[in-house]
């Protein structure tokens, strides 16, 4: 039903009918002409005061509400807002009514007759909520205004024809895992554009459609919150969240709009490092040397990052003497070395016990504890087949010079001392013997001469023995043998040089001589007088 919407401007003056619509136009005329007759009175009635004078309404200027206009509406014929009227207007067609301001003349016309206001396009209240508009009566011969121009606003009427918008969607948020229920997570909004004073168009309610039990969202103000409690990341750590904003304050017949909110779990410390055995069977070969790895073994911990940190250590056992522990920070592992040389022969096992804990440790989370874990390692010492060992490190022996070929010098001796204990060989690598003076009995390491040695020539003979086990992979072993030549009365004394010695005659027994080389008294000049002395060297 039409409703008249009119402030006019009373006594001598233009006024102005405006209407807006609601459904439909019928009745408009009826409601038109009771105005009119309203007008009328009002401009003949004249007040008395309480002392009886006539009081004569002063005139005032236009006072115009703000009038609407509903948006969208199609109608077949243009909308009729309102109607403009001059007392001054007889009817006789001589005052012509002027409608300015914006949209004049495109949006809203005016018959400047009839003073009849129309609205011939489909508003918008989107695209401009409101018109300003100025009313004026004049003269049509001459232009001339018969009336003060006024000001009035048409206000487009909202209707519901705009859906709630998300404009930031899709939202992604995290929350940490084991958060308490009613954590907030992250606030979603909508936006509507329809006019938020006038109705309940623009009135948002939110909801959830997706992603319950886990979250809830807060009708009116679009805040998502956890819902279920001991939400585990390890077991599920992301959630596709779909969100509704409905306007009309949620009632049917309002209209919705939605968004997704990928929410993802983040990683608290809530889980401690576990073996996945508690017993690890190892082995190392009696041959390796400090540092070699021995084996590896991981802790495994479901966290993530600094969370899953692992360090490892011994707590116990035989082996800590021998092993040693480090990690390995890439691959979270710990890994167990040789710390000293085993021997297979000494002993055959050891056993370590080895911890896993976390370095870092959630206070929140220390009654879930402890944040650690053991496991057993045993290493098996493997025997290797190792060369054969001399008794001693070094042998030295004494031979006569002289002796006879084939005169025993000593004797080495070296076994094996793997459990299979195979014999050994011996030789002499002739590279150390060039001479090649001795030999050896390879079974039982008797080294003997091969021809007779001379200490004036050859002090000292250095030679090596190698033993070499038969069978396995045929290992041998060097040992340095000194044989040092001792010295027998087989040489004559003996001049250092050749010299004449010249003896005279008469000489008296007893006297010396002059001394002298040969070579020297032949250069001296002897008398026949002089006898000649003994020379010697």
């Amino acid at each position: 039903m039409p409703v008249l919407a009119a402030r006019m401007w009373e006594g001598r003056g233009l006024w102005v009918w405006l209407l807006f619509l609601c459904a439909a136009l019928g009745g408009v005329s009826a409601v038109m002409q009771k105005a009119h007759r309203r007008h009328l009175s009002l401009h003949r009635h004249r007040e008395r005061g309480k002392e009886g004078q006539v009081l004569h309404r002063s005139k005032r200027g236009w006072v115009w509400n703000q009038f609407f206009v509903i948006e969208e509406y199609t109608g077949p014929d243009p909308v009729l807002v309102g109607r403009l009227h001059s007392d001054v207007d007889s009817g006789d067609g001589n005052i012509k009514y002027i409608l300015s301001g914006e949209g004049a003349g495109t949006i809203f016309v005016i018959d400047d007759k009839t003073g009849n206001i129309h609205a011939t396009k489909t508003l918008d209240r989107e695209e401009q909520a409101q018109y300003t508009l100025t009313a004026q009566a004049v003269a049509r011969d001459t232009n001339k205004p018969l009336e003060p121009p006024s000001e009035f606003i048409v206000k487009v009427q909202d209707i519901n024809d705009n859906p709630p918008e998300f404009l930031h969607g899709p939202y992604y948020a995290r929350v940490p895992e084991m958060s308490n229920v009613g954590t907030s997570v992250i606030t979603v909004t909508a936006s509507d554009a329809d006019d938020p004073t006038y109705g309940n168009s623009a009135r948002l309610v939110y909801s959830i459609l997706q992603g319950q039990p886990y979250f809830s969202v807060e009708p009116q103000t679009g805040v998502i919150r956890t819902a279920l409690p001991n939400m585990d990341r390890e077991a599920r750590q992301e959630y596709d969240v779909v969100i509704q904003a409905k306007d009309m304050g949620g009632h049917m017949g309002g209209l919705s709009g939605i968004t997704e909110v990928k929410i993802t779990l983040t990683d608290v410390n809530d889980n401690p490092p576990k073996f996945p055995q508690s017993v690890y069977n190892m082995a190392i070969s009696e041959d390796k040397v400090p540092g070699e790895e021995v084996g590896r073994l991981k802790a495994k911990d479901l966290d993530l990052g600094e969370n899953g940190l692992v360090e490892y250590r011994f707590v116990e056992g035989d082996g800590m003497g021998v092993l040693e522990i480090s990690k390995d920070s890439e691959t979270q592992e710990a890994v167990i070395k040789l710390k000293r040389t085993v021997d297979y022969e000494t002993k055959k096992t050891y056993t370590v016990k080895v911890e896993a804990s976390n370095p870092h440790v959630d206070s929140r989370f220390m009654a879930w504890g402890p944040y650690k874990d053991t496991a057993t390692v045993k290493v098996n010492v493997e025997d290797a087949d190792e060369p054969p060992v001399f008794m001693l490190p070094s042998y030295t022996f004494e031979v006569d010079e002289n002796a006879p070929s084939g005169t025993p010098v000593g004797r080495v001796h070296a076994m094996d001392t793997d459990t299979s204990n195979n014999p050994v060989r011996y030789m002499i690598p002739r590279y150390t013997d060039l001479g090649q003076f001795f030999t050896i009995t390879p079974e039982d390491g008797f080294i003997k001469t091969t021809q007779p040695l001379d200490r004036e020539n050859q002090a000292w003979h250095n030679i090596s023995v190698s033993a070499t086990e038969i069978g396995g992979h045929h290992q041998d072993a060097k040992v340095r043998v000194n044989i040092k030549v001792k010295d027998v009365n087989d040489n004559a004394p003996e001049f250092a040089t050749n010299n004449e010695v010249l003896v005279c005659e008469n000489v008296t027994p007893g006297k010396v001589g002059e001394r002298g080389h040969a070579k020297e008294l032949k250069k001296k000049k002897y008398d026949f007088n002089v006898s000649p002395c003994l020379l010697f060297p």
